[in-house]
């Protein structure tokens, strides 16, 4: 393993602890104008994430109608009813995607599985990152507001349902994750910056428990005119 990698995830709870946990379970408040520009609303009830560590598995609940849940994994997504039934489901979510730009309109079903990936991606990272097909490598350092951050690179293969191929990770001297830089293939290609801080503790493990997303501009600065995505993080459980 990338020896820098090994010391961030010491720094974010270590393997061990890892390794002993399937799953985690958060209650996530979203806001952001993305949802907008993809013809949805948004409101600030706060609900309940649940993600499979070690396998690519994701809920949300609730989802449209409080009864509702999501049921994402890379090749499906659905939507289902308490009592088990389907309220609806698609294979092979990422092609529905095709074509798509920022503005192109997103039915429940789109915006139930960038939920799902998403989610999943953010509450298993810096983990993740030693996950089979998964290349990961350093990339020249990062200064931001006088501070050095360190940059590991990785490069995700198919087998990962992603934001993009070639994502930059960004952590700080002491080795927490600060920043997250991809492009948004499943909305036109767009590059984004997400910055992350207010770290918390949860069963012995680290995360960043608020998350900001802006268009990363020309020069890797984020645009902070328009907030396209925010996430909260709280009441984190693993088991």
């Amino acid at each position: 393993m990338n020896e820098l990698l090994s010391d961030i995830v010491r720094a974010h709870g270590g393997f061990s602890r890892w390794r002993a946990l399937n799953r985690v379970e958060a209650t996530i408040v979203t806001g952001g104008g993305l949802w907008a520009l993809k013809g949805l609303a948004q409101d600030p009830d706060p609900r309940r994430m649940t993600v499979d560590l070690h396998q690519q598995r994701a809920s949300l609940k609730p989802f449209g109608d409080p009864d509702w849940h999501t049921e994402f994994a890379p090749d499906r997504i659905a939507i289902r009813r308490g009592d088990g039934s389907i309220v609806a489901e698609r294979e092979n979510p990422r092609a529905a995607f095709t074509g798509h730009d920022v503005r192109t309109a997103w039915d429940p079903l789109h915006r139930a599985y960038f939920n799902g990936y998403a989610l999943w991606l953010y509450l298993t990272t810096p983990f993740l990152l030693a996950r089979e097909g998964v290349r990961v490598y350093e990339i020249e350092p990062w200064i931001e507001h006088g501070e050095t951050w360190s940059v590991l690179r990785a490069e995700f293969s198919g087998m990962i349902a992603t934001h993009s191929a070639v994502q930059d990770f960004y952590f700080g001297d002491d080795l927490l994750l600060r920043r997250h830089d991809y492009a948004v293939d499943v909305a036109g290609g767009f590059a984004a910056a997400q910055l992350v801080h207010d770290y918390i503790g949860a069963d012995g493990i680290r995360l960043p428990s608020k998350r900001r997303v802006y268009v990363c501009r020309s020069d890797r600065r984020p645009d902070l005119s328009t907030l396209l995505v925010s996430i909260d993080i709280s009441d984190v459980r693993f088991s």
